[in-house]
């Protein structure tokens, strides 16, 4: 999230290494066929989403939520403008319907792509971030930030996995960075990131793929 946030740079840093955890997602998911990591995302992610409606509607779980976590929480995930999921539990759904969707060499690229770019557009974003990129929106994203995304997303499409490694691969991958660091400019309260991001990254893959790259077996990787 390249915003200026209104939460201190050190807990900026402690959520990003808290993010950096989400790493397992497509590390694992690499090695697992598709049927057991749903069997891991779907009861998971179920908890994690009936745990957040608990604390919109159940006020002892939400003192409970906000005297273990209210510190990590950014104001809109408090809940106390509007109720919504906080961004870990954006994370597991936005990964329980990508590996429900996409094929499994989109699904690890774009996950490593939001993990890598969201941590550098968030730390470049809230110490460098000079530039606004839309002066309205709340999240204040900057350009900075955005570079930040990009570059590191980038270098992540250099070594996450490829079918045949042509250039048309490369050209996708460095593409769908690119439309994931727009989606991650432009994402909002209501739209995370953490959701924007993997799932615009995938579809744009797939749509290049099939343009770009139709005779590759884009489920090599599948099992």
């Amino acid at each position: 999230m390249g915003d200026a946030s209104t939460i201190p740079f050190r807990i900026e840093v402690i959520r990003k290494a808290i993010h950096f955890c989400s790493l397992s997602i497509p590390v694992l998911y690499y090695f697992l066929p598709k049927s057991t990591g749903l069997l891991i995302l779907i009861p998971l992610t179920a908890g994690f989403v009936i745990t957040d409606i608990l604390r919109h509607q159940h006020p002892p779980t939400a003192r409970l939520f906000q005297k273990l976590f209210g510190w990590l929480l950014r104001e809109h995930e408090t809940g106390e403008k509007m109720k919504t999921l906080n961004g870990g539990t954006y994370m597991l759904v936005s990964a329980t319907i990508c590996v429900l969707i996409f094929p499994k060499l989109f699904v690890i690229t774009a996950f490593a792509i939001l993990i890598f770019g969201d941590a550098a557009a968030a730390l470049i974003g809230q110490r460098y971030g000079k530039h606004r990129i839309l002066t309205r929106n709340p999240k204040k994203k900057s350009i900075e930030g955005s570079l930040a995304f990009l570059i590191s997303a980038i270098l992540v499409v250099l070594i996450t996995p490829k079918i045949a490694h042509t250039a048309a691969e490369y050209f996708i991958g460095i593409a769908g960075a690119f439309v994931g660091m727009v989606a991650e400019a432009l994402s909002s309260d209501i739209v995370d990131d953490n959701l924007a991001v993997p799932v615009s990254i995938g579809a744009a893959m797939w749509v290049l793929y099939l343009l770009l790259a139709p005779d590759l077996n884009i489920y090599h990787l599948d099992r």
